[in-house]
């Protein structure tokens, strides 16, 4: 074997190790100078405030009779005012501003009540999945638990979520979507 051809056998050994070094190391094995894995992030979509438009449905509930029902399993077990439903903004479960202090005021009368038993009932308005309502009107019954305790009401409180599937405010408008981002307190 010639010195010439030698080196060209070696180079291109070479140059084969090192393209296979290459692929190998892109393709995901364990061969090549990045040995950690890297994750692969895909940012979810904001959502947007497009109100449904379902009023043509018979069996949804802007139904007369639906609504009836819902207003009466909706009762707080107090006469009215006596507790104010705690709202929240658009895709939120924090606790803000002017919730706050209607918040400070149910747990005043709570305390001075002796309450013993409240259910907090998250809720979510008609926008995004029944899913995902769900998720986020438990989320927000328990941050509003977590207040409650905070403020030293030592009720049996428990938390539900009803999501978007059971309103305390049947209208398509601005005005009733906010009344339907709440978390509402029942006593029994």
């Amino acid at each position: 074997m010639t010195p010439v051809r030698s080196v060209t056998l070696v180079s291109l050994f070479g140059l084969t190790v090192l393209l296979m070094h290459g692929c190998s190391s892109k393709s995901g094995s364990l061969i090549g100078q990045d040995l950690r894995g890297q994750e692969e992030r895909i940012a979810e979509p904001a959502i947007k405030e497009i109100p449904p438009n379902d009023a043509h449905l018979t069996g949804s509930r802007t139904h007369p009779a639906m609504q009836s029902e819902l207003t009466a399993r909706n009762a707080t077990g107090l006469d009215a005012g006596m507790l104010a439903d705690i709202l929240f903004d658009f895709d939120q479960e924090a606790i803000q501003g002017d919730a706050l202090h209607v918040l400070e005021s149910d747990a005043k009368q709570l305390q001075q009540d002796s309450i013993t038993r409240l259910i907090l009932e998250g809720r979510g308005d008609d926008i995004g999945t029944s899913a995902y309502n769900l998720v986020l009107g438990e989320r927000r019954a328990k941050n509003v638990k977590a207040y409650l305790r905070r403020l030293g009401v030592l009720t049996d409180i428990s938390t539900t979520s009803y999501g978007k599937d059971r309103p305390l405010c049947f209208e398509h408008s601005s005005e009733c979507r906010q009344k339907n981002r709440s978390v509402h307190l029942v006593v029994q």
